[in-house]
């Protein structure tokens, strides 16, 4: 009984010092991956104030650039309509003036007609 009390003893010794050892490595490991965490989160910190700083900038370029793009639409279609009310002008002017021909040639035609069957 002394001889398997003694194997215990050495069993459960060495199961505190490996399992002592374990708990050393993985607590190194841990702090090892909380300084790394706490790295990636300054360089994080870092990198979203350069993009804030260098965004700025180029969305109010972009900005101008579509009030300019906006401008130039607003002209364009200004000048569409512009363009348009003339054409309708010209059309309804041909129309009317094509209209009074084409009644007169009619008429002159019928007239000719009544003459020739007489």
């Amino acid at each position: 009984m002394e001889m398997s009390q003694i194997a215990l003893n050495q069993g459960l010794t060495f199961l505190v010092w490996a399992t002592g050892v374990v708990l050393i490595v993985v607590a190194g490991f841990l702090v090892k991956l909380l300084i790394d965490l706490s790295v990636l989160a300054k360089n994080l910190n870092q990198t979203s104030i350069i993009v804030n700083e260098e965004l700025k900038p180029t969305l109010n370029e972009l900005n101008q650039t579509l009030s300019s793009i906006n401008e130039i639409v607003k002209n364009t279609d200004k000048g569409v309509g512009d363009f348009k009310s003339a054409i309708s002008g010209f059309v309804d002017k041909t129309k009317l003036l094509s209209g009074t021909l084409l009644g007169g040639l009619f008429k002159g035609f019928s007239t000719a007609y009544n003459m020739f069957k007489k």
